[in-house]
């Protein structure tokens, strides 16, 4: 049967580009999502118009960011912000249920220009040494939750598996790839575009015991100390064996949809999809938040913020420009 067929049968619409794909592969006791990105993060990155590097890497976050915060059951907010000292010094990726995306990056452009030329402007070269935090945020009237993991010459891929073996204890695997289509037809300029693909999948058994990994490395433990060793289930050495199959090409081709990426991956074990969760570009600025935030600030704060009798605020993530009399706030 077919991917096509298949959807019919089930009644489910196709996910489509800047959707999120829930899936579960029941005989492997294996959850997950997937996503295939296309306008909503083309319009983020293209707002910024920063350079292809840093383009690409805030394209990895927000990859990540989409396959996880749409994970919330809650009004709430998930958020990946790091923190570095590498030519990308600071990613902020920000989701707001049900669907609202926003991403921003600071860096050091002439570094960043430096790395390119030395051809070190992969993930990890960028990022350098630093932490990434990953917060969600349930609303004012609940707790905060926060992991942070270390960067230290590790891609995003690498960062997502130890967030997971430290702060979820889930067994978790990861694959994100960051593509461009170049549209060169005749009788008009070439036009640019970003994609991204993106699959996540974990390990949930009903026995938790079976969710028992490999160690970590002991650390100072004393030498010749008795260690505890685990071995990997079966079903998610298959599993997670198979989400590393994928090739980035097969995550950034247009013409492959997240449908046919995962009833590639695990047709033989039979893969169930749920209804898709959209994604929206979506900041959360508005006149009535900046107005507040002003009148936060001290008399003297406010004052050196007013040029020519005006105070303007630029929104970081969107852009949008708020412009106020310096008496209004």
């Amino acid at each position: 049967m077919s991917v096509s067929d298949e959807l019919d049968r089930l009644g489910v619409a196709p996910a489509g580009r800047d959707a999120v794909l829930p899936y579960a592969v029941e005989p492997l006791d294996v959850r997950g999502r997937a996503v295939m990105m296309g306008p909503v993060l083309d319009t983020i990155l293209k707002r910024h118009a920063y350079p292809a590097p840093v383009s690409r890497l805030l394209a990895e976050a927000a990859t990540l960011v989409s396959l996880l915060g749409t994970s919330l059951k809650f009004e709430g907010r998930f958020t990946l912000q790091t923190t570095s000292d590498g030519p990308v010094s600071m990613l902020v990726v920000d989701f707001a249920t049900p669907d609202g995306l926003r991403a921003c990056a600071q860096f050091d452009e002439d570094a960043v220009r430096q790395a390119e030329a030395e051809g070190k402007a992969d993930s990890a070269s960028l990022l350098g040494k630093g932490h990434l935090a990953m917060t969600v945020d349930q609303g004012a009237a609940m707790n905060r939750y926060q992991g942070i993991v270390a960067l230290d010459g590790a891609s995003l891929e690498e960062v997502a598996h130890r967030y997971f073996a430290q702060s979820e204890q889930i067994p978790t695997v990861v694959r994100l790839a960051v593509g461009e289509v170049l549209d060169r037809r005749e009788g008009s300029a070439p036009s640019h575009a970003w994609i991204a693909g993106g699959v996540l999948a974990q390990f949930l058994p009903e026995a938790p015991e079976r969710m028992r990994q490999p160690d970590l490395a002991p650390g100072d433990a004393p030498e010749g100390a008795e260690v505890a060793r685990h071995d990997e289930d079966d079903a998610w050495t298959e599993a997670r064996a198979l989400v590393e199959t994928l090739r980035d090409d097969e995550l950034t081709d247009p013409a492959i949809t997240a449908e046919q990426v995962l009833y590639r991956l695990f047709n033989e074990r039979g893969v169930r999809i749920f209804e898709p969760q959209p994604l929206a570009d979506r900041c959360r600025c508005s006149d009535e938040r900046i107005r507040a935030m002003l009148k936060g600030f001290t008399d003297e704060e406010r004052a050196d913020m007013t040029v020519d009798g005006r105070i303007e605020v630029t929104c970081r993530f969107c852009n949008t420009r708020y412009d106020y009399s310096a008496d209004e706030v």
